[in-house]
């Protein structure tokens, strides 16, 4: 019985690794979906101002949560407002490659 008990933890050892690199993805892929819904938001509110006579830029930073600030881009074309924004992530090397990006358009306030 004690064989078998040793088993178990020599496994629970060997399996924890891929368990917390497994968790990590997932909370990474999540991080990562909630900021295209965050930049699709921004991009809306961005648009919106833009079609009200107001800068896009501020509206698209006012929608944004206070972590994003240093990690979103902005660009408006015509009436085309464009946001990037790049997840929280523990690892910046991933987190440039889940970099979001998200569109709206409007037509300008004349």
């Amino acid at each position: 019985m004690d064989r078998e008990a040793g088993q178990s933890t020599v496994e629970l050892v060997a399996a924890l690794p891929a368990l917390l690199l497994a968790g990590l993805i997932a909370l990474q892929l999540l991080a990562a979906g909630h900021a295209l819904t965050l930049a699709d938001g921004a991009a809306e509110a961005g648009a919106l101002a833009l079609a009200s006579g107001r800068p896009a830029k501020n509206a698209v930073r006012e929608a944004l949560p206070d972590w994003a600030e240093d990690e979103v881009s902005v660009a408006v074309s015509g009436g085309r407002v464009t946001v990037r924004l790049r997840p929280p992530s523990s690892l910046p090397a991933l987190a440039d490659r889940l970099v979001v990006t998200s569109s709206a358009f409007a037509r300008p306030a004349r």
